[in-house]
C-alpha cells in the first residue's frame, strides 16, 4: 500500500466543499467564475480520495467478514473472491491520488507556440519538417484542437524550413511540452534516385504561450522592422512591404511574420517573441531548482537528439524513454497517444521520485 499525505488530502476535500457552499450562497457573478474554476480543478481529486475512502471502508468490512468465525462458508468465499479486487482497487486510486498531488506546472492548461526547422540533411530535412507539422496537425484535430500557422518558410522541394504554429485548445502544453528537442528521419528520401537510405533531422520547439502578464517587454528593448515578405511562388508570394521583423536587443531573439497583415504579423511576432522570453525564464528557474534538469525528459534541451523514425522497420524509437514502436505508418498519421502517454508517466514517476513517494 501506498503511504498517502491524509492531512493533505482531507485539506483539499474541506476547501472543495467550502467552495461548494459558496457557490451555493450566490455570490456576484465573477466571484461566481473565480470559485467555478477551482472548484472544477479539485473536482477530480476529490471524487478519487471519495473513492479511495469507499474503497477502504469495503475493504474493511471483508477484513472483518473474514476475521469473524461465525461467518458461513458461502460468505467466507465471496468474500475472499471479492478481497483481490478491491485490493487492486485501492492500489489504483493511490496511485492516481499520487499523481495528482504532484506539483502542477502553471503552464500546462496553455495554449503552446509549435516551432518547427530543418535540420541536417537539406531537401530531405525539409521534406521531413513538414512531416512533423502534419503528424502534429492531426494528432491536434483528433484531440479537437486548432492548429494556426503564424510564419512559413517553404522548402524548395516541399515541406518546410521552418514553420511556426498556435496549437490551441485544452491541455496542448501539458500534451506536447515532451516534443522538443531534434528528431531524427532513417528513409530513402524523395530527392534520392539511387535508393540508398539518408538520415536527416529536424528540431522540434514547443513553447507555452504567453500573456502579457507573464512577460513584460518593454518598447526600448526591441527594435522592429518592416520589409518586402518573400516566397517560394504562387500564392505566398507577398508583394507588400508587411513581413515584420521584431529583435529582442537584450537577448539577440529575432522573431519574423510574413503573412499580408503588417499590423496581424507585429500581433503574431509579438505573440511568439513573448513565448519564447518566457521559456527563457522558465528554463533558467527549472534550471536554478535541478542542477540533474538536463538528464531529465521534457528537458527543452533543443539540442538534444530525441527520437528516430525509422520508415524502412517502420520503428519509432525514443531515446529518453527507451520506447520502441513498430507502427510508424500510424504515428505519421498523428497516432502518438501512446507515446505521449509514456514520456508523461516516465516525467511523473521522476518527479514522485524527487518527491520520496515512491
Amino acid at each position: 500500500m501506498i503511504a498517502l499525505p491524509r492531512d493533505r488530502m482531507d485539506q483539499v476535500v474541506k476547501r472543495y466543499e467550502m467552495l461548494e457552499a459558496q457557490m451555493a450562497a450566490g455570490p456576484a457573478a465573477d466571484q461566481y467564475v473565480k470559485l467555478a474554476s477551482e472548484y472544477s480543478e479539485l473536482g477530480e481529486m476529490v471524487a478519487k480520495v471519495r473513492s479511495l475512502r469507499e474503497a477502504e471502508g469495503e475493504l474493511a468490512d471483508l477484513g472483518a467478514m473474514l476475521a469473524d468465525k461465525s461467518t458461513d462458508a458461502e460468505m467466507r468465499a465471496l468474500a475472499e473472491a471479492d478481497l483481490p479486487y478491491v485490493e487492486e482497487r485501492i492500489e489504483q486510486l493511490q496511485t492516481d491520488i499520487q499523481i495528482l498531488l504532484l506539483p502542477k506546472d502553471a503552464a500546462d492548461e496553455r495554449n503552446a507556440i509549435l516551432e518547427i526547422r530543418a535540420g541536417t540533411g537539406g531537401d530531405e530535412a525539409a521534406l521531413f519538417a513538414g512531416d512533423l507539422f502534419r503528424m502534429y496537425e492531426r494528432y491536434a484535430a483528433g484531440r479537437g484542437w486548432k492548429v494556426e500557422a503564424d510564419s512559413v518558410s517553404e522548402g524548395e522541394k516541399g515541406g518546410y524550413k521552418e514553420i511556426i504554429a498556435t496549437v490551441s485548445g485544452k491541455g496542448v502544453f501539458a500534451a506536447l511540452k515532451f516534443e522538443s528537442g531534434v528528431h531524427r528521419v532513417q528513409r530513402v528520401p524523395e530527392t534520392e534516385a539511387g535508393g540508398r537510405i539518408h538520415t536527416s533531422a529536424a528540431t522540434v520547439a514547443v513553447l507555452p504561450e504567453a500573456q502579457e502578464v507573464d512577460i513584460e517587454i518593454r518598447a526600448e528593448d526591441i527594435r522592429i522592422d518592416t520589409m518586402r515578405a518573400s516566397g517560394a511562388g504562387g500564392q505566398h508570394v507577398n508583394t507588400t512591404d508587411s513581413a515584420v521583423r521584431i529583435t529582442h536587443l537584450p537577448t539577440g531573439i529575432m522573431v519574423v511574420s510574413a503573412e499580408k497583415s503588417q499590423h496581424q504579423n507585429r500581433a503574431k511576432a509579438m505573440q511568439i517573441l513573448r513565448a519564447r522570453l518566457y521559456d527563457l525564464e522558465r528554463s533558467k528557474a527549472d534550471s536554478e531548482r535541478s542542477e540533474s534538469r538536463k538528464a531529465q525528459v521534457g528537458s527543452g534541451d533543443r539540442s538534444e537528439r530525441i527520437r528516430t523514425y525509422n520508415f524502412p522497420q517502420g520503428r519509432l524509437t525514443d531515446h529518453r524513454i527507451n520506447l520502441t514502436l513498430y507502427k510508424l505508418d500510424r504515428v505519421m498519421e498523428g497516432d502518438i497517444q501512446e507515446v505521449i502517454d509514456a514520456l508523461t508517466a516516465d516525467h511523473q514517476s521522476r518527479l514522485l521520485a524527487d518527491a520520496g513517494m515512491v
